[in-house]
């Protein structure tokens, strides 16, 4: 796969589609590769009449790893945040909207349709609010704004996620990997076995750089919360999550919805915190939606 320099690091990324079309850029979660988006989803969209671009984040797949940052003092961080003062992170959720945009730059693409999924669906909000002429539309699915009294995920979920992949131990990666997913996964849209241990398989293999994730969280829970930044937003918006989200309750989704204006809230039951095939046409339907619904308002200036 290709990769450019974006806002002063290394992106890895893939293009599916002519490059002469409107664009949708897919960001994904925490500590998530850009292959947890599913080919099949892209293959779709592409079908659609879109260009689609997915890519790793920084410190995670084959894009830039900051290992001069070292492990966050997540104690520290937590403790700021409890104390109502600033939490210092190795980085902030900002840069990585950065990321995003200078992505954007390095393809020489003005505007996107930008989707994002969990911590994506944050960066993809802080794109669309820090960088506002830069995002046609955005989708945010799977993820929430920061509202600290949302409800907080499962105990046997937020504990697969705070328990981060054994380092350099590949076999216990997989099963690791293997755990979570069927933890966090869609109760109504099972993914076989088989097909699970193929994709963890493939990704560990990829890239395993459980360090990588723990900045990553950090970066989220500095970001504290963006409520009255979303309630400025002024471009088409759909928010997708499923009702039986184990990680990131829908509740997360609802206050999403609740502070874009116009914002369209889609609630997809049995749905949970991953990407099962049965429910590409939803994650394509879902982001289309925002597409049409600014090309719409384009062709009506």
């Amino acid at each position: 796969m290709p990769q450019v320099k974006s806002n002063g690091i290394t992106i890895e990324y893939e293009s599916f589609g002519p490059e002469d079309r409107e664009t949708i850029l897919l960001v994904m979660g925490l500590g998530a590769q850009l292959t947890m988006w599913p080919v099949e989803l892209c293959d779709e969209l592409v079908s659609r009449g879109y260009r689609v671009i997915r890519y790793d984040n920084r410190d995670v797949g084959l894009s830039t790893k900051f290992d001069d940052l070292g492990m966050p003092d997540m104690t520290a961080i937590f403790g700021a945040l409890m104390a109502g003062k600033p939490a210092q992170s190795p980085y902030a959720l900002d840069e990585m909207a950065k990321d995003a945009v200078g992505l954007l730059d390095a393809l020489g693409i003005k505007k996107a349709h930008i989707a994002g999924a969990s911590m994506g669906g944050m960066i993809a909000q802080l794109v669309a609010i820090n960088h506002p002429e830069r995002a046609l539309s955005l989708t945010s699915i799977m993820s929430t704004t920061g509202n600290p009294e949302v409800p907080q995920g499962k105990p046997e979920a937020m504990a697969v996620l705070m328990t981060p992949a054994p380092e350099g131990d590949i076999p216990a990666a997989i099963e690791r990997g293997m755990l979570a997913w069927n933890t966090i996964g869609s109760p109504g849209y099972r993914t076989d076995e088989e097909t699970l241990r193929q994709w963890v398989t493939r990704d560990v293999n990829r890239s395993l750089y459980p360090v990588g994730t723990a900045r990553q969280m950090a970066a989220i829970v500095a970001n504290g919360d963006r409520r009255e930044k979303l309630k400025k937003l002024s471009l088409p918006a759909v928010v997708l999550h499923g009702a039986d989200d184990p990680l990131v309750p829908v509740e997360g989704g609802r206050d999403t919805a609740a502070n874009i204006p116009g914002a369209e809230l889609r609630e997809v039951p049995g749905m949970g915190h991953d990407f099962p095939l049965a429910l590409v046409g939803t994650f394509a339907d879902a982001i289309e939606a925002a597409a049409k619904r600014a090309s719409a308002a384009k062709a009506a200036e």
